[in-house]
């Protein structure tokens, strides 16, 4: 497993971003809400998981290939949507979309991108699409059929943020939106100069600041200004029945994000969705939300076989892949894994987190005495 970063695994990858980003963005990427409980709690449950091998047997040619809602990939792994990629690497989303598309994975481009889906699709590979509701909900219905005309095969709807979660620190800081400087992140951001310069200093070589993304020109905002009226995130009033009118407007799969009791998976299939993606938002949204992996076999007892499920909430190593497929998962989507890579050291980092947790995963399928992801049950996982 070669490596050119100094970065063996995922851990090593978060230290090298850490030491690059200034104190604001790296608490927007790493932390959770309130009391932050959630993220070990997350960690806590997949470490609880442990795995009976077998012995003997003939693991000379290890495949992780799969298919994952449909789509052929190199490995059970999708890169989850992430809003910030702009903010950690100049043109953050771009280097996550190429190192998904060498790595023959998908890739999940966010409607709170600051690119444009136009500009992230022209890497082409295989794209994802993830909404969050505007205000103005005929914006949200326009970049649809944006994106569907590009090539996003699948729509994610992410569900498990109807209301503003608490991020405490990012006020504390000046890191929300709209971005403000004062003295103590001014400072911070001084002492980060490959940060400053690499990223900001870009940008305004460019002639523009990151802005919100996939609006109409006249209703852009940058990072340091307000959202104008009916470009504000709103999804309090989003419900079964406007789930309904989704499914109608896309043409392609319909993925449900955020689902945690086995009660909404089976309203979500009733309603037409392909898949859901059990999740508790990295821990992000709902501080004391019960552990993703903790919500998974009700899931898949529920709904499994019946439409697709994919699982986030923490992975960091192969194991972790490997855990979620044990308990019904079809896929696994990497969030903040990928932005330690991106942070790193942009697509290359990217890279080299998708070669770490691939090599883990066909290292875990070795040591359990299997050859093919298709084979990867309970039956690898020790009781309860």
């Amino acid at each position: 497993m070669a490596d050119d970063l100094g970065c063996w695994n995922i851990a090593d990858l978060h230290a090298k971003a850490r030491r690059r980003l200034p104190l604001g963005i790296w608490e927007y990427l790493e932390r959770g809400v309130e009391d932050e409980r959630g993220m070990a709690r997350n960690r806590d449950a997949l470490d609880a998981l442990k795995f009976i091998p077998r012995v003997a047997c003939n693991v000379e040619n290890i495949d992780t290939s799969c298919e994952i809602i449909g789509v052929p990939s190199t490995a059970p792994i999708a890169i989850a949507p992430t809003g910030a990629a702009g903010l950690i690497w100049h043109n953050g989303d771009l280097h996550l979309a190429r190192a998904a598309a060498k790595a023959g994975i998908p890739f999940t481009i966010s409607s709170a991108s600051t690119m444009d889906v136009e500009q992230i699709a022209e890497v082409g590979g295989k794209l994802w699409f993830q909404l969050y509701m505007w205000e103005d909900k005929e914006l949200s219905y326009g970049v649809l059929e944006r994106a569907y005309v590009l090539g996003c095969e699948t729509l994610f709807v992410t569900l498990d943020l109807p209301v503003m979660p608490n991020r405490e620190y990012l006020y504390r800081n000046g890191y929300g939106m709209p971005f403000a400087l004062n003295r103590n992140n001014m400072l911070d951001v001084m002492m980060h100069p490959r940060w400053l310069l690499g990223v900001m200093g870009r940008y305004a070589l460019g002639g523009a600041l990151p802005a919100q993304a996939n609006l109409p020109p006249n209703l852009k905002s940058n990072i340091m200004k307000s959202s104008k009226p009916g470009t504000v995130f709103r999804q309090a009033d989003l419900d079964w029945e406007a789930i309904k009118i989704l499914r109608d407007k896309w043409p392609g799969r319909l993925v449900l994000k955020g689902i945690l009791h086995p009660d909404d998976a089976e309203t979500a299939l009733n309603v037409g969705a392909d898949g859901v993606l059990v999740s508790n938002h990295g821990a992000r949204s709902l501080d004391h939300s019960i552990a993703a992996i903790d919500a998974l076999p009700a899931i898949t007892d529920r709904v499994g076989g019946r439409m697709s499920i994919l699982f986030d909430s923490g992975v960091r190593r192969g194991s972790d892949v490997v855990k979620a497929l044990a308990l019904g998962a079809d896929g696994v989507l990497v969030g903040r894994a990928a932005l330690y890579g991106l942070g790193a050291a942009g697509e290359a980092g990217v890279s080299r987190m998708l070669d770490i947790l691939q090599d883990e995963t066909r290292r875990v399928m070795g040591m359990l005495g299997l050859t093919d992801t298709g084979a990867i049950g309970s039956q690898v996982l020790a009781p309860r």
